[in-house]
């Protein structure tokens, strides 16, 4: 009989085994794991009620998102805690056999490319009810990988390519993704060394502020970059999720090279923008994308709900996760200055950029205080933070 300290030892390798296999495209089988609740085999013709799992992330202009497929779930509604399992591939092209990103949906979209990985980082409009991805107003989303808890991922049998690095397109192995109300972020590796720890998944209630530093301001851009730090590796220590004391994400990575667009060419018909809530400004948008989220692969879960930027305050709530353990809330101070350092906005005038400091001073002053309360309200004073800061800077645009 193999010991529980032998088959621990083993687990690191039976989960890279689990990720040999390369597919291609243009010859997917109709599945790529049990318990799919749609399909690899998608075609090239696109649906709004297609079932397709293979996401696309090749440029600013070409790339899908993950997101649910109904407004519904087996679970109730459509929250990434409930449908992280089965969600589906929404894409800004049409040609992959997947759902059609509407146009208008997203409303701020950045994307990085280093020697190593890819990153999107952007934001989506928020609804009054579900939004145009079909994501409930209010949830803070979760994260989405090739791993999962039980090896399956998130969405189970979810693949991902890219053409970005050379090659045509091929298997992404190593990405993380997370998504929400008003936000999102998603991260493709390259297969070198490290993609693992760039790629990493373990933190999953910490959300895109800290896994991808970068910029979600309300614009379109397109940069070459340097490669981050891995995130949570702090010279040779590495952060686990859930000790008492969360460090600061690493700054973006520096970028050059950069170039714009004033809008994303959607293939999908427009969402119907009468819909747009008046709480559906930046600062609940930012609040919920740089925040902790509610996830997924480690089967732990953090809400840190917002109904727009006048509720953050007093709607903010740090969960236990599904194994009874409690996820320590971010440092509400240390996080006011982790938003400063790691939300890139465009360059503007002295004065502009001083009222967007006067702003992170305040939310800074705010998170301090919450930091003294409850635990509920560290994360209370994040929302608060992150909310002043792109508040300022939304004036801007």
């Amino acid at each position: 009989m193999i010991g529980k300290l032998a088959l621990t030892s083993l687990l690191p390798a039976l989960a890279l085994a689990q990720y040999t296999a390369t597919y291609y495209p243009d010859n997917l089988p109709k599945t790529t794991e049990d318990g799919q609740a749609g399909t690899n085999q998608c075609g090239t013709g696109s649906s709004q009620d297609s079932m397709c799992q293979n996401a696309y992330i090749n440029s600013l202009d070409d790339f899908c998102l993950f997101a649910p497929s109904s407004t519904t779930s087996a679970y109730g509604d459509s929250s990434l805690g409930n449908t992280e399992r089965e969600v589906v591939s929404w894409c800004l092209k049409s040609g992959y056999g997947t759902r059609l990103i509407p146009a208008g949906a997203i409303t701020g979209a950045h994307f990085v490319k280093t020697p190593t990985y890819i990153q999107l980082s952007g934001t989506l409009a928020v609804l009054s009810g579900p939004s145009a991805l079909n994501i409930p107003a209010n949830d803070d989303g979760g994260e989405l990988d090739p791993h999962g808890a039980d090896g399956l991922g998130n969405p189970i049998g979810g693949l991902v390519f890219s053409n970005a690095f050379g090659g045509g397109l091929k298997q992404i192995h190593e990405w993380n993704s997370f998504i929400g109300s008003g936000y999102f972020c998603f991260k493709a590796c390259d297969q070198v060394e490290g993609a693992d720890l760039q790629c990493q998944h373990i933190y999953d209630v910490l959300g895109c502020g800290f896994n991808m530093p970068g910029d979600y301001g309300q614009s379109f851009s397109s940069c070459q970059g340097d490669a981050a730090e891995y995130p949570g590796i702090y010279g040779g220590s590495t952060f686990q999720q859930g000790q008492p004391s969360t460090p600061a994400p690493h700054a973006p990575a520096a970028t050059s090279q950069c170039s714009y667009m004033d809008s994303l060419p959607y293939n999908g018909a427009a969402i119907v923008t009468a819909a747009v809530s008046p709480s559906g400004s930046i600062s609940s948008v930012a609040s919920s994308g740089m925040s902790s989220t509610r996830a997924s692969s480690s089967g732990s879960s953090s809400a840190a709900s917002t109904s727009g930027s006048s509720s953050i305050a007093s709607s903010s709530a740090a969960s236990s996760s599904s194994s009874g353990s409690s996820v320590a809330p971010v440092t509400a101070t240390r996080a006011a200055s982790s938003i400063a350092s790691s939300t890139r906005l465009p360059s503007q005038s002295s004065g502009a950029a001083a009222s967007v400091q006067t702003a992170v001073a305040s939310a800074s002053a705010s998170a301090a205080g919450a930091a003294s309360g409850a635990s509920q309200n560290a994360v209370a004073g994040l929302g608060l933070a992150v909310a002043g800061v792109l508040a300022a800077a939304f004036n801007m645009f």
